[in-house]
């Protein structure tokens, strides 16, 4: 799969599944869901640029520390004893990918929906907690160490979740009032549609080709625990 991937027989999108699967990720449970990239960190411009580099999110990083602010935080949470020595050291204390955060994404869709007002003992979790916004989402990444989740495929090609196509009653902001509904798109998108062919775009251009395999290297390879986690600042609880 690897030489294939090497090869340019297999597309990112398919060799990320491929790895989930092999990692013992899978649709069927949502404790063990597929986990992608957020590959783009521009989320504000009129037009999305592929050609150019700084659109891209650093791969090589965990997304907690994607924005350099936050590593201070994180390193001197790395550095905390635990007085009765019972905890392992950790970076973050919650996960990439969660259920919790699968049901964030797709709040809109069932059974998902369901399931998500069964978490929250029978109705919807306050508007400024869901997922509203995918430029608001990013930012919050940015601003907040302790937001540590990744994506999910669906954000590659089922467009469908970026709607209300049932039309639930989400609630409304608490500051700006504004009623929670179809999920706010990024300026460069015109339609749910336009988006999911955009990113997918962007998951197969150039750039991520050429540095896929860092981020792969955090969530599936040599990166995930031992002294190469500790000094690429990715140790989870």
């Amino acid at each position: 799969l690897l030489q294939k991937w090497v090869n340019r027989e297999v597309s990112n999108f398919d060799y990320l599944i491929q790895l989930n699967t092999m990692a013992g990720r899978t649709y069927n449970d949502l404790a063990q869901y597929p986990v992608f990239p957020w590959i783009l960190r521009d989320y504000t411009s009129e037009e999305l640029d592929l050609n150019n580099p700084a659109v891209f999110r650093d791969l090589s990083k965990p997304i907690g520390v994607v924005n350099e602010k936050n590593a201070k935080a994180v390193k001197e949470k790395y550095n905390f004893e635990d007085p009765l020595g019972i905890i392992d050291k950790f970076h973050y204390g919650t996960h990439y990918s969660n259920a919790a955060g699968v049901m964030h994404y797709l709040i809109r869709v069932e059974p998902f929906t369901t399931l998500h007002i069964q978490l929250q003992s029978g109705r919807f979790d306050c508007a400024d907690r869901q997922f509203h916004s995918i430029p608001a989402t990013w930012q919050a990444l940015m601003d907040n160490p302790n937001d540590v989740k990744e994506l999910i495929p669906e954000f590659f090609y089922f467009p469908e979740f970026l709607e209300n196509q049932n039309g639930f009653n989400l609630g409304q902001l608490q500051i700006s009032k504004e009623v929670v509904n179809d999920v706010v798109l990024p300026k460069w998108a015109r339609s749910p549609e336009d988006f999911i062919y955009k990113h997918r775009k962007a998951l197969e251009s150039e750039y991520v080709s050429a540095h896929l395999h860092e981020w792969i290297d955090l969530i599936f390879g040599y990166k995930q625990r031992g002294p190469a986690a500790v000094e690429a600042l990715n140790v989870f609880y």
